[in-house]
């Protein structure tokens, strides 16, 4: 019926019953709460926004790719650490390139220093030029060159190579997987009617817009600011007295939205007009974290125009960019 319906989160309605007198616990007095608060505090009301089939399928992938990410990291660095404990040199040069699908399959096939050893360079070549064409053979020679290094056999590194093998097959299953996810966000994505106006924005990519699709559209900001704050890229006052003053990066708003737009801010690096606004920040005496927040909060402002109005990136003209 075109009506905005809202709600008074339970904490919120607590911290509000705290302010007015009596300790009754009574539906009459909750009602006059709420009344009040809506009255007085409308920021503190949450708006209720059915959401569409879209921005659901995507906000549950979307998690759950999030979840692989995690998993992913943990068996990476658990890979790592093993490698470290029988063979850091190894690890010097497995380590590092555990992104690359080569790797793991080096690890599932001859999982430990011992096996590599006795496979032979060859054998060993063959296998990382399937995944590597250009640098199997290389690797193949770190890799031969750093078993060379270590002449001890660390206690333990038996059984090590059978928790590798574990892991390395893991590893390989998380990644599928996400591939497999991200083929299904990227289709949901293309379908939707904003793609082509949010993918107009430099380093807006598939799992970028997505992030927008899920945490902004469908949710209804005054300003641009107001957008900002609800992604915590606002500056926070911390003032006591006259001793302690000065502002400082939120650690309020949705990270979900914060992390999207950070990582599209320093992806955007490559943009010559992002590259630009965060060198004049880094000349500002800005560190490279708050000079990317500075530039993920300029996008997010245009964002909200974009948004706003419907249309598509452009461009400033130099003009405007040196006045900005």
């Amino acid at each position: 019926m075109g009506v905005m319906v809202g709600y008074l989160p339970g904490l919120a309605m607590r911290r509000i019953a705290d302010l007015h007198p009596g300790e009754a616990k009574t539906d009459a007095r909750d009602a006059a709460i709420i009344a009040e608060a809506a009255r007085t505090m409308p920021h503190t009301l949450r708006s209720i926004v059915l959401a569409d089939e879209q921005a659901a399928e995507l906000s549950m992938l979307c998690g759950f790719d999030d979840d692989l990410v995690k998993q992913i990291t943990a068996t990476s660095n658990r890979i790592r650490g093993l490698l470290t404990q029988i063979h850091p040199a190894l690890e010097r040069v497995i380590g590092p390139r555990l992104e690359h699908p080569a790797m793991p399959a080096l690890l599932e096939r001859y999982p430990g220093p011992a096996a590599i050893r006795k496979a032979g360079k060859s054998r060993v070549a063959v296998l990382l030029r399937k995944h590597a064409p250009r640098k199997g053979e290389a690797w193949a020679d770190a890799i031969f060159e750093a078993l060379g290094e270590q002449t001890v056999t660390v206690a333990g590194t038996d059984a090590a190579g059978i928790v590798l093998r574990q892991l390395a097959t893991q590893l390989a299953q998380l990644r599928t997987a996400r591939s497999e996810i991200f083929e299904q966000v990227e289709a949901l994505v293309e379908a939707h009617p904003l793609h082509d106006l949010l993918t107009s924005m430099p380093a807006v990519g598939v799992r970028t817009a997505a992030r927008i699709i899920t945490e902004v559209v469908g949710k209804h900001f005054e300003t641009a600011g107001h957008l900002a704050s609800y992604a915590g890229l606002t500056p926070v006052t911390w003032r006591s007295g006259t001793s302690i003053r000065g502002d400082h990066p939120s650690r309020k708003g949705n990270k979900i939205l914060k992390r999207a737009l950070f990582l599209s801010a320093f992806a955007s690096l490559k943009d010559p007009v992002s590259r630009d606004y965060y060198d004049r920040k880094i000349a500002q005496h800005k560190k490279h974290n708050q000079a990317l927040i500075a530039l993920a909060r300029r996008r997010c402002d245009v964002l909200f125009a974009m948004l706003r109005d419907g249309t598509f990136y452009s461009a400033p003209t130099p003009e405007l960019t040196t006045a900005a």
